[in-house]
């Protein structure tokens, strides 16, 4: 794959990079369980096929969104994604994109993700330890 090949692929699939680095510096800011929780979705999400860099960079804000109000109003994580985080992030993804295969293993390492997350929190003392 030639770098202007490359370049393209990964715009593709992020969207441009100054929207993506926005959306991690604004991710770091979140508290520790947050932030599991946000980047284990995001892996996840990355195995859909793009529609094109503008929706999946609308996708990932919106995450980021999902989760900073949440926390303002909060909100627990298990609450945000429900008991099947698979599920919940298939029907995210699905308002930006028309879907991919996700491997089992993926599946797996977001349920597992989010139960850390969710362990972290409530060790935190819930919430409280900030908003993003």
């Amino acid at each position: 794959m030639s770098e202007d090949e490359q370049s393209g692929f990964i715009a593709k699939v992020i969207g441009p990079k100054k929207r993506w680095r926005a959306y991690k510096a604004r991710v770091k800011e979140f508290p520790p369980s947050r932030r599991t929780a946000v980047e284990a979705i995001e892996r996840y999400l990355m195995h859909f096929v793009p529609t094109d860099g503008d929706s999946n960079a609308s996708m990932f804000e919106d995450l980021a969104d999902l989760f900073e109000q949440a926390a303002a109003d909060g909100t627990p994580i298990r609450e945000i994604v429900g008991e099947d985080p698979v599920e919940f992030a298939d029907a995210f993804a699905r308002n930006y994109s028309e879907g991919g295969y996700v491997p089992a293993r993926a599946k797996k390492q977001l349920t597992e993700a989010l139960a850390r997350a969710e362990e972290a929190e409530d060790t935190a003392g819930g919430t409280a330890g900030g908003t993003a």
